[in-house]
């Protein structure tokens, strides 16, 4: 729990949705509840124009995101009314101490002041769109976090790791067979080349061959002598 006088260093969150002091390159730099302001202007500006007004991503590095928000200009449609640019801009605030950060900056914004703050708080006022419980509401596929999609996303992730790890472990005992099978095969008609073997038996024949020819040789002078 923090009160107004404390700020936090840890780094935690969702890159996309963290303010800009959360991120520094060279240290920690501290923050309070001003980043929660900012998160709220970075889904407001989202819901509104179907993107992000930043380009960062889960994976970009803390120290190109703190160069994002040091040279990037957020782009705001001409059709928006002046009012809801002024809100979002208040919002989206680089510098903490001058961005929204309390509810009262919000109740007491010229833009917003037709709305029954009791009722809101009291969860009186409907809202425009109520999603099936029963379905998933959004494209799972346009960047959605795993914490979003599961209640206990640890849980579930531990369960498709082991059914992987399973299905891995099957297809790997399936390939060791298959290929086991076909080693059999080949240590079964393949014919088996021993050079020095092959040389030694070239040898021995050379050695009969001029044996045999030595032989004939001298049957011959024999027989030429004889007559």
């Amino acid at each position: 729990m923090l009160n107004k006088d404390m700020q936090v260093t840890t780094i935690a969150g969702t890159k996309p949705y963290m303010a800009p002091e959360m991120f520094s390159s060279t240290k920690p730099i501290g923050y309070s509840y001003a980043v929660d302001w900012w998160s709220l202007g970075i889904t407001a500006y989202e819901l509104l124009r179907g993107r992000r007004p930043y380009h960062i991503r889960s994976s970009t590095a803390a120290n190109e995101i703190a160069h994002v928000y040091k040279t990037a200009t957020v782009m705001y449609p001409a059709a928006w009314s002046k009012d809801m640019v002024s809100l979002i801009k208040k919002l989206l605030e680089i510098n903490a101490e001058e961005r929204f950060s309390h509810l009262s900056d919000i109740q007491d914004f010229a833009y917003l002041a037709d709305i029954n703050w009791d009722a809101v708080l009291q969860k009186r006022i409907l809202p425009g769109f109520l999603p099936t419980k029963g379905k998933l509401n959004c494209d799972p596929t346009f960047e959605l976090e795993e914490m979003i999609l599961e209640s206990k996303p640890l849980h579930k992730k531990k369960k498709r790791l082991a059914k992987k790890e399973k299905e891995s472990s099957k297809n790997d005992s399936m390939q060791a067979c298959y290929l086991q099978k076909h080693l059999e095969s080949i240590q079964r008609d393949f014919f088996v080349f021993n050079r020095e073997k092959m040389r030694q038996q070239h040898n021995e024949m050379q050695e009969n061959l001029m044996l045999a020819q030595t032989k004939d040789n001298q049957e011959e002078d024999d027989q030429n002598n004889n007559i």
